[in-house]
C-alpha cells in the first residue's frame, strides 16, 4: 500500500521569450536563430443571458510550451511535464504491483510529477519515494524565476533518477512519513543531506507537522495501528510552543504601569501555563489561535506559507509591541464575536455538514460539533483547516481542508486497518451515512475497516452483483 502527499518539488518553469512580428506572423529567438511560434485556434462556448455564444482565441506556443502571460513587455510561455498516456500508465500500473521491485520499476515511468509516495508492504518493506519528475537543469539559473528562453543552456537536459533523487527505502530508523514538508527528514535528520541535491527537489522546506512527526516517531516502541492512531492524534503544537515563550518574554518586559500590559494580564496567565496541547476545552488554544493569525496576518506576506523558516522570521521580524497589540486584537476580536475573551477552542472550532453541495453553505445557528485539533499551520498532525472565504459570514470557525480522511493499516498475512471519513461515506443528506462518522472523525475514534468477506458478516446493508 501506499499514500501520497503534496510535493514542493519544483517541476514547472517559465521563459521568457524575446518575440519579433514578421511575415505576418510571431517569431521567437532561440540562440542564434529565429523560430516560428506556433498558432492555433481555439474556440470556446459558453452561457450568457440570452442562451449560448463562442469566443475564439488564438493561443501561442514555443517549444517550450504555451504562451501564457506577459511580464515587462515579454511574452512567458511555461513548461511542465506533458506525458498524459504516460501518467495514466504509471497511475493504473502501480495498482497491479506485487512487491517493492515491480512498485520501484512502475517509477521508471517518471510521471508522478506533484506526489510524494510513502510506502509498505507485507514483506516489511517501508519506502519514501519523491516525487519523479524532475528535470535535470542548469544550476547557475534561479529557476524560481523566469529564465530566458532565449538562451539554450536554459533548455531541460532530461530528467533526474531514481538514485539521483531523495528517496530513501528500509531506512535503519524503521520509519518513513511525509506531511507536505521537504524530503531531507523524511526517514530522520541525517538520512538525507539537502545539500546532495539541488535546489529545485524542494521549494518548500521543514514545516511544523513535520518537528512534530519525528517527534512522536523518534525512538518509539514498534507501533500498533491503535499507538499509530494516538500518533496521529498527539495534541503538541510545536509552532506555538516556538511563538507563544516570545509572547510571554515580551510582557515580562513591558515597563511599568504599561496600559497594553495591563489588559493581557489574565489572557497571558493561561498562555504562560499552558503546555501548548490542543483540546476542545482549552481557553489557550483559542488565544494562541487567534493572535498567531493577527501575528501572522499582519506581517507575513503569504498568508498559505508552512514553511519553518517563517516561523522563525515572524519572531524576528515582530517587536514585542507588535507581539501584545496582536494578542489585544485577538482578545477584541473573540468579546465582539463571543462576548468574551476565554472561549474554549471547541466552541469556536466545529464540524458542520448541512448538504451535499460541495461549498457548504455554514450557519452558526445550525448544528455543528466541536473539533479539538487545529490548522496544520501550527504543528498538529490531525489538521482541521479553514479559508477565510468559509467562514467570512460566521463567527465560528468550520473546517474545509485537513483531514478529509484518516486511516491506519497493518500489513501481514491479512490486513487489519482502521479508518474514518469526514462525515460519511454518503454526499445525500437522506442518507443515514451523509454524516454519522462525523463524530468519530473530531475525537479521532477509528472504526475497523471490513476488509474480507467474512468481516462483512452482519455489517452488510444489502449485496448486490454488478449488473443485476
Amino acid at each position: 500500500g501506499w499514500m501520497h502527499t503534496s510535493s514542493n518539488v519544483d517541476n514547472i518553469d517559465e521563459y521568457l521569450e524575446t518575440i519579433r512580428r514578421r511575415d505576418g506572423g510571431y517569431y521567437y529567438r532561440y540562440g542564434a536563430e529565429e523560430r516560428p511560434l506556433a498558432a492555433k485556434d481555439v474556440t470556446l462556448s459558453y452561457r450568457i443571458a440570452g442562451g449560448m455564444t463562442q469566443r475564439t482565441f488564438t493561443v501561442y506556443r514555443s517549444h517550450h510550451g504555451p504562451i501564457v502571460r506577459a511580464a515587462d513587455g515579454r511574452w512567458v510561455s511555461v513548461r511542465l511535464m506533458d506525458e498524459p498516456v504516460k501518467a495514466l500508465m504509471q497511475s493504473w500500473l502501480r495498482t497491479k504491483a506485487k512487491d517493492i521491485a515491480s512498485f520501484r520499476e512502475v517509477l521508471e515511468l517518471h510521471t508522478n510529477s506533484s506526489n510524494n509516495t510513502v510506502y509498505a508492504d507485507a514483506d516489511g518493506n517501508i519506502a519514501y519515494f519523491h516525487a519523479n519528475f524532475v528535470p535535470r537543469r542548469n544550476p547557475r539559473f534561479d529557476w524560481n524565476r523566469p529564465v530566458d528562453g532565449s538562451d539554450p543552456a536554459t533548455e531541460w537536459q532530461g530528467v533526474h533518477g531514481f538514485d539521483e533523487s531523495p528517496n530513501t527505502i528500509n531506512p535503519p530508523g524503521g520509519w518513513v512519513f511525509n506531511t507536505n514538508n521537504w524530503p531531507y527528514t523524511a526517514a530522520g535528520v541525517g538520512t538525507l543531506r539537502k545539500g546532495d541535491y539541488p535546489p529545485y527537489m524542494d521549494t518548500g522546506g521543514e514545516n511544523p507537522r513535520g518537528v512534530h512527526a519525528m517527534r512522536v516517531l523518534e525512538g518509539a516502541p514498534p507501533f500498533t495501528l491503535d499507538t499509530l492512531r494516538d500518533a496521529a492524534f498527539d495534541p503538541w503544537l510545536p509552532a506555538f510552543a516556538d511563538l507563544v515563550p516570545t509572547l510571554v518574554d515580551a510582557w515580562d518586559k513591558a515597563p511599568p504601569g504599561d496600559v497594553l500590559a495591563a489588559r493581557l494580564v489574565q489572557p497571558m496567565a493561561l498562555l504562560r501555563a499552558w503546555d501548548y496541547r490542543w483540546s476542545a476545552s482549552s481557553v489557550p488554544t483559542t488565544l494562541a489561535v487567534y493572535w498567531g493569525e493577527a501575528l501572522w496576518l499582519a506581517h507575513r506576506t503569504d498568508p498559505d506559507s508552512e514553511d519553518a523558516g517563517d516561523y522563525v522570521a515572524l519572531i524576528a521580524s515582530t517587536t514585542p509591541q507588535q507581539k501584545l497589540l496582536a494578542l489585544a486584537a485577538a482578545c477584541d476580536r473573540l468579546t465582539a464575536d463571543f462576548g468574551t475573551w476565554s472561549v474554549p477552542w471547541g466552541d469556536v472550532n466545529r464540524f458542520q455538514r448541512l448538504t451535499g453541495d460541495i461549498v457548504q453553505p455554514f450557519d452558526d445557528a445550525a448544528p455543528s460539533i466541536p473539533v479539538p485539533f487545529t490548522s496544520s499551520r501550527w504543528g498538529s498532525l490531525a489538521s482541521f483547516g479553514y479559508g477565510d472565504r468559509a467562514f467570512r459570514h460566521t463567527k465560528k470557525y468550520y473546517g474545509t481542508s485537513g483531514n478529509s480522511f484518516v486511516a491506519a493499516v497493518e500489513f501481514g498475512e491479512r490486513v487489519r486497518a482502521k479508518a474514518v471519513s469526514a462525515g460519511g461515506q454518503s454526499g445525500d443528506p437522506a442518507s443515514a451515512h451523509f454524516n454519522d462518522q462525523a463524530t468519530r472523525y473530531a475525537s479521532g475514534a477509528l472504526r475497523d475497516v471490513y476488509f474480507y468477506p467474512d468481516e462483512l458478516a452482519g455489517h452488510s446493508e444489502r449485496k448486490y452483483h454488478p449488473g443485476e
